[in-house]
């Protein structure tokens, strides 16, 4: 559904979109990580034809987003970073215009507003005017115009931005639900909603790609990705660790307060690590008080790849 090749973007002398290549199917979810100043939005405005691109190609369901616009926006839904709307309309007025601009009329466009009402969970403001909303309320009513005609594609920048705990996890919930039948991008540097709401993730940096993946692979390339954590009552301390430190599976063991580290030599395999552990210390006798193996950081991950020359000298 979403084909970028070669995209870049350059203001001046500077480059803030460099040589973007990616593809989203229709059941994917894909999150768009990066520090503040990657790229992120830039490469977002280019997609829904907002800004032209400096050079590549960007196709929405096989249209060319420079030679064929119109029908590459007709199937795209955009909440856009600061979403405009008219502070003076209702909720319900406001809907039905942008329903109106997005061709809908008659009971389709009464039955369209219906639909993103309930799904943005808006019914108890919806006659009232959007200056009035809370700030919550009125990210919500720009949520609802991005989704009124229903849209295969669906781009959101930073679509948690100003919520309440709660009302970020109503909209993780509605783009994982709404992931399911359309190609979904969203911008964010909250990583807890990687894990939350995406099927896949990419990280950038200086407008770069520095990594594509899973949410489970990301984390794979975590220093702490399999590493297991035994703590055992009995025997002291260094007899587990020297113990611990003649199994195969094992790279590097150490002692940290009372209890044992063990690194995997395969960082995917810390599961068999926890059950060679595990049949170590049914062998020797050993009562174990905690055993667990560790998935990785994704914040560490982020912070490796897109980490300043600045703080790295």
């Amino acid at each position: 559904m979403i084909q970028i090749e070669h995209l870049t973007k350059s203001f001046g002398q500077r480059r803030v979109v460099d040589d973007l290549s990616f593809s989203v199917e229709r059941g994917e979810v894909l999150g768009f990580l990066g520090p503040n100043g990657a790229g992120k939005s830039t490469a977002m405005r280019m997609i829904t034809g907002f800004l032209p691109a400096s050079a590549g190609r960007i196709r929405i369901g096989g249209h060319d987003i420079a030679d064929a616009p119109l029908a590459a926006k007709r199937l795209m839904g955009y909440l856009p970073e600061s979403a405009a709307s008219y502070p003076d309309m209702t909720v319900n007025g406001f809907l039905l215009f942008i329903a109106e601009l997005r061709g809908l009329a008659g009971d389709a466009k009464k039955r369209a507003v219906h639909r993103v009402v309930e799904r943005c969970f808006l019914d108890s403001v919806l006659y009232q005017s959007i200056e009035t909303l809370s700030k919550g309320y009125r990210h919500r009513t720009c949520l609802a115009q991005s989704l009124i005609h229903d849209p295969e594609v669906l781009i959101m920048d930073e679509p948690t931005d100003g919520l309440d705990p709660n009302q970020k996890h109503e909209v993780r919930n509605l783009i994982r639900e709404m992931g399911k039948t359309k190609a979904v991008i969203f911008s964010t540097h909250i990583l807890e909603e990687v894990d939350a709401a995406c099927t896949r993730a990419m990280i950038i940096d200086r407008g770069r790609m520095v990594a594509n993946g899973t949410p489970a692979s990301l984390k794979a390339m975590s220093q702490s990705a399999g590493r297991v954590t035994l703590q055992v009552t009995g025997p002291e301390v260094t007899a587990v660790q020297a113990a611990c430190a003649t199994l195969a599976e094992a790279s590097a063991v150490e002692a940290v307060g009372g209890k044992v580290r063990v690194s995997p030599k395969d960082k995917t395999a810390g599961a068999a690590l926890a059950r060679a552990l595990m049949e170590l210390a049914a062998r020797e006798h050993w009562q174990v008080a905690e055993l667990h193996a560790e998935e990785g950081h994704l914040d560490e991950v982020f912070r490796k790849l897109t980490v300043s020359d600045t703080v790295r000298a």
